[in-house]
């Protein structure tokens, strides 16, 4: 499989260069040359078949070439060695939770997938070690981090918004130690962002570092996330009616996903972009002009992007025909106050415990099913809510049991590196 640049500046790569690179030489995110269709055939007995089976057809044809079949079965096992609960709100609305593995957040697939590709193919490299650079708005850093912990020839760089994550996160991204370290950004999740961005095109440390990313502009980290939308119309085609799923977006990676399982052949009538008041998309559904903004804080701060990077993927996928999205994507935004009030309603009517995050995956998929009754919709749990305890407890006046994997994450002793700037992560690197 070959993947091109979206800038269409930088040569084809195949799929291991494309991982390893992060990022085309020309800024451009990568895409892959062809489109592959499952057969039809394969959805009329999806529910006899296992999760990493159904994980293997999906996204095999998008590492043509570059791992063995035997070795990316072993790579999809280990990655999907977790639980992934659908849990009913109403008649018409269940979750599908994708925070039970190790970091309790969705990004534990993709980083876990990501870590095993870029294992295999750093055996063959024994002469310089890969530096991996990640900007986190919360989850991403504690995902990546746990999933490249202890891999050989690997180092991990995490940049951070200072107080910007919630103290869980906070936790699990700098108290690792080994080949994991934590940079504290005096900035927002974009500054981050924009810094990776910047230390790939800069040659002083391209010269001196091999580079590569684990945010979802990754196409490693971005394509495995098409495995949630496969589990949850494996376990929902017995329901027999259009399904529609919200996703809680921020970088618009895992909806991407979705919309690009759906472009293989996976039968989902309906997306629903769901956001906090960093509303570049809905906006964009709306008008049909894109305009970045600055991010702002909220209590579901994981969304607070203000320039997604993935959505020109989306639009990559739809031709860059506005109508023809319209008619797949639905974006709704959401304030804080309706945050709460969603997590309220849900406790009340189901008993269940959803994050902010969640919340506005709810209060999105309730806003479409309105005109659309004869649907059923699910909204992606993406973090367990103890990450957010301080907003959870309060709001719902609860005690959030905090699991056990996590309890000895928050003793441990916080290390992290402050930086004001780009020229902070530069000096960092080449020291």
């Amino acid at each position: 499989m070959i993947y091109k640049s979206l800038n269409k500046k930088s040569k084809p790569a195949k799929f291991e260069e494309a991982v390893v690179r992060g990022i085309a030489p020309d800024r451009g995110l990568y895409f892959p040359e062809k489109i592959h269709r499952l057969p039809a055939s394969f959805f009329n007995d999806i529910e006899t078949k296992t999760i990493p089976e159904i994980a293997f057809q999906a996204i095999a044809p998008f590492l043509e070439g570059s791992i063995p079949e035997n070795e990316l079965k072993k790579i999809i096992t280990e990655t999907l060695d977790f639980d992934f609960p659908i849990i009913s709100i109403n008649n018409q609305i269940a979750t599908l939770e994708l925070f039970q593995g190790p970091t309790l957040a969705f990004k534990d697939v993709g980083a876990r997938f990501m870590a095993r590709c870029l294992g295999y193919f750093n055996q063959k490299n024994t002469s310089q070690k890969v530096t991996v650079l990640v900007a986190t708005s919360g989850d991403t850093g504690g995902a990546v981090a746990n999933g490249f912990l202890g891999v050989p020839g690997i180092e991990v760089v995490i940049l951070y918004p200072k107080g910007k994550v919630s103290k869980v996160q906070e936790q699990q991204l700098t108290t690792l130690g080994k080949n994991i370290t934590a940079l504290e950004v005096d900035g927002v999740f974009d500054d981050c962002q924009d810094m990776v961005k910047s230390a790939f095109l800069d040659e002083e440390i391209t010269k001196q570092k091999q580079l590569t990313s684990a945010n979802s502009i990754n196409i490693a980290r971005w394509l495995p996330q098409m495995f949630y939308y496969f589990i949850a119309y494996k376990e929902l085609k017995k329901i027999n009616k259009p399904l529609v799923i919200s996703v809680p977006s921020g970088n618009f990676g895992n909806i991407c996903a979705g919309l690009m399982a759906r472009e293989i052949g996976l039968p989902i009538d309906h997306f629903v972009a769901s956001t906090n008041i960093n509303d570049v998309v809905p906006n964009y559904l709306k008008t049909g002009i894109y305009k970045p903004i600055k991010s702002t804080p909220t209590i579901s701060n994981a969304m607070d992007v203000g320039n997604p990077s993935n959505f020109i993927r989306i639009l990559k996928i739809f031709g860059n025909d506005f109508e023809n999205l319209k008619q797949t994507l639905s974006g709704y935004c959401f304030t804080d106050n309706q945050t709460r009030k969603a997590l309220k309603e849900i406790h009340q009517i189901s008993g269940y415990v959803a994050d902010p995050h969640g919340a506005v995956g709810y209060l999105g998929l309730k806003k479409y099913l309105k005109d659309h009754p004869g649907k059923y919709g699910i909204f992606l749990e993406t973090a367990h809510p103890v990450k957010f305890l301080d907003t959870v407890e309060e709001t719902l006046d609860i005690k959030v049991e905090i699991p056990n994997r996590l309890k000895e994450t928050l003793t441990k002793t916080k290390e992290s590196i402050e930086i004001k700037n780009y020229e902070g992560l530069k000096s960092f690197l080449l020291s």
